[in-house]
């Protein structure tokens, strides 16, 4: 019988494995947490008492039916699941896992990567210092162990994380000195006219979380440098969108430019890469459907940046083509609809880059 490994147990790669769960098919899931989620569902130990509506705001509904269906399906045995793995190679139609079994090795007949997607970090002068993090690392610190890094938090750097950290932070009662934006406000006015072109509802949550943040919020600043003593951060100096000279003091920096889509194990499996000009980035090669190569599939933010409700569609698409590469029944009209909505989604996404775009001028200078 044909053998399915999907590496990731985000958005992604949860929804592909339901999907071969319909066709009849028990595929293994191969992830690097302890429990299923991905990095924007992430679930916090079981024996954390945080609401699913504090730690995921208005996605708590989408969080919960994600992880239930999950849990459901390893419940059930319909699907194989090795949590707290780390995919290290793959060759020859094997994947060899670092995790509590030495040497564990998978075999496989079809791939499906569902990698997700890593910071993205430009340096400042004095980012070396203990006490500066990325935006990621806060937000797992925060959904993983409820807890802020720092007593007063500054944040630097552009795209939706940002202005998502900074929100689920001051929601959790953490102290946010500011939040400073890379990106000119000219800029975020075009993106986010495409933005709201492809999805408005989406643009409109994102609005929302801004004014949240209130006057800590300040676009198209130039970050000079991160003062620091021995134990820390403790100022960070930068310049406004008018030109004049701030100081905000602070015990804890994040930093994060957007995101980057995880593509070391595409690479492993053979796929070709090209360059992106949108993303700055050169990004796996492959079809609408999710095809790289031969029994070979890519779905989610390690295709290319879509976010959480894109990952799980590119999941569904990315199972279905694998499913008709191995002459099983597909429903055409549906895939018609996840491909049509995942281009709205892909149209959004290049509204994201548009709008807080890839600062190369603070690494050439």
């Amino acid at each position: 019988m044909t053998r399915v490994l999907i590496v990731g147990a985000g958005p992604a790669g949860i929804r592909a494995a339901a999907t071969f769960v319909e066709a009849g098919i028990r595929p293994v899931v191969v992830d690097e947490g302890a429990r299923a989620g991905g990095q924007i569902y992430r679930r916090p130990p079981e024996e954390f008492s945080r609401s699913a509506q504090l730690l995921y705001g208005s996605e708590a509904g989408k969080a919960i039916a994600l992880h239930q269906l999950f849990d459901s399906l390893v419940a059930q045995d319909r699907v194989i699941y090795l949590p707290n793995r780390t995919v290290v190679g793959l060759s020859g139609g094997a994947a060899n896992l670092v995790g509590p079994v030495i040497g564990e090795t998978i075999t496989y007949d079809q791939l499906i990567l569902a990698t997700g997607a890593m910071d993205r970090v430009v340096p400042v002068p004095g980012w070396e210092a203990p006490g500066v993090y990325t935006l990621g690392a806060a937000q797992i610190a925060l959904k993983g162990q409820g807890i802020a890094l720092g007593r007063n938090i500054l944040l630097a750097g552009s795209g939706p994380l940002l202005t998502l950290v900074g929100a689920q932070l001051l929601k959790a009662g953490a102290q946010v000195a500011a939040v400073l934006d890379t990106a000119p406000l000219w800029s975020q006015i075009r993106g986010g006219l495409e933005m709201a072109l492809a999805r408005p509802r989406v643009t409109a949550r994102g609005l929302g979380l801004r004014a949240q943040l209130g006057r800590r919020y300040h676009a198209g600043v130039t970050l000079k440098g991160i003062e620091s003593d021995v134990r820390g951060p403790t100022a960070m100096h930068w310049v406004d969108g008018f030109g004049r000279t701030k100081v905000t003091k602070c015990d804890v920096v994040a930093l994060g430019w957007h995101l980057r889509a995880e593509t070391a194990l595409a690479d492993l499996a053979g796929a070709g890469f090209d360059w992106s000009e949108t993303w700055g980035q050169w990004l796996p090669s492959c079809s609408d459907e999710g095809r790289a190569g031969p029994q070979l599939y890519l779905a989610g933010d390690g295709k290319s940046i879509l976010g959480a409700e894109g990952a799980e569609v590119a999941g569904r698409i990315a199972a279905n083509a694998c499913l008709e590469d191995m002459g099983l029944y597909v429903d055409r009209v549906q895939l018609a609809r996840d491909l049509k909505q995942l281009g709205k989604m892909r149209r959004f996404a290049e509204g994201i880059a548009r709008a807080f775009p890839w600062p190369a001028h603070m690494i050439r200078r």
